[in-house]
């Protein structure tokens, strides 16, 4: 039995991700950035399931990249592949296994006292992201012309802003801007409240961007609205860390990005009818129908045909 769609069933949009990520020392001698864009469970094959990093030590001589790569290790270790269930939930429990980790090695090696890392991080499924934070790495959406910073700042500088106690504008040169509120391993236990957890659903043409303060101090929105709209999201993590090097950043750049593409694939909602149906009724229930009344039209006529004239 053969099948065919509905007539002017049409093609629905949806989407398929890519990823990319670029970091650079920039502004500094050494570079204490870390970054991931990787696919999680592929075995080699297509996946729709990434995880994203962005981590920006701080700390004494070699102390902050220390901590950002313990950040990193932890997480990558964490998310060999995606875990089912709340992911929110998952990305808190792997947040508080590299706090540990970090305050750990610093608590070992007096030199790294102190030492700790912004954190934000993200978990693609598909089209849904789910977005952990600490400290004042960002991340931000790009959708048709507009671009929303997705996570606020753990920094003594947003929580003024929050309180109304200064503007927007005033806080992008306010010096106490870089001072964190929080931060993953300074101390023996991350905050109950932390990381800070959003939920995205990504639409086709959007961009989600994590970066570090290096980058998006040193760009402005219409900056991240030009770059971002290039198709291969690692040429874009390259060319904003290029351009925020060009515009004189002062510390490490580092971009990583997820671009959500549109595909075009069959209708999912079209439902298939059988060749040869008419008005929902088989062919050949019709031609049952039709050899019946032909029998009785038949026998009728037999009748009128033998009764005495």
């Amino acid at each position: 039995m053969s099948v065919a769609p509905r007539a002017g069933d049409a093609p629905a949009e949806t989407l398929r991700l890519a990823v990319g990520a670029a970091t650079d020392a920039a502004g500094r001698e050494e570079n204490q950035d870390a970054a991931a864009a990787l696919a999680l469970g592929a075995s080699g094959g297509d996946t729709d399931d990434f995880l994203l990093l962005v981590a920006d030590g701080m700390g004494g001589h070699a102390a902050g990249d220390v901590a950002s790569r313990i950040a990193l290790e932890t997480l990558t270790a964490a998310f060999l592949s995606l875990p089912a269930g709340d992911l929110g939930q998952a990305l808190k429990q792997a947040y508080r296994q590299a706090n540990d980790a970090i305050y750990a090695a610093a608590e070992a090696e007096p030199t790294h006292a102190g030492m700790g890392t912004t954190l934000t991080a993200a978990l693609l499924r598909g089209k849904y992201a789910t977005v952990a934070h600490v400290g004042d790495s960002r991340a931000y959406l790009l959708r048709g012309e507009g671009v929303t910073q997705v996570t606020r700042d753990h920094t003594v500088v947003a929580d003024d802003v929050a309180q109304g106690r200064i503007n927007a504008d005033a806080a992008k040169s306010d010096p106490r801007r870089n001072r964190l509120t929080h931060a993953v391993g300074t101390h023996p236990r991350l905050d109950r409240d932390l990381p800070s957890i959003f939920e995205l659903t990504l639409l086709p043409g959007d961009r989600l961007m994590l970066c570090s303060d290096g980058l998006y101090e040193a760009l402005d929105d219409a900056d991240l609205r030009s770059v971002l709209r290039q198709a291969d999201p690692g040429d874009a993590a390259r060319a904003l860390v290029a351009l925020a090097k060009e515009r004189g950043t002062k510390d490490n750049a580092t971009a990583v990005v997820a671009a959500a593409i549109p595909t075009r694939v069959p209708a999912a909602g079209a439902v298939p009818r059988e060749v040869g149906r008419t008005g929902g009724v088989p062919g050949m229930a019709i031609a049952a129908v039709i050899a019946v009344i032909l029998v009785v039209l038949l026998l009728v006529a037999l009748l009128i045909l033998g009764a005495p004239r």
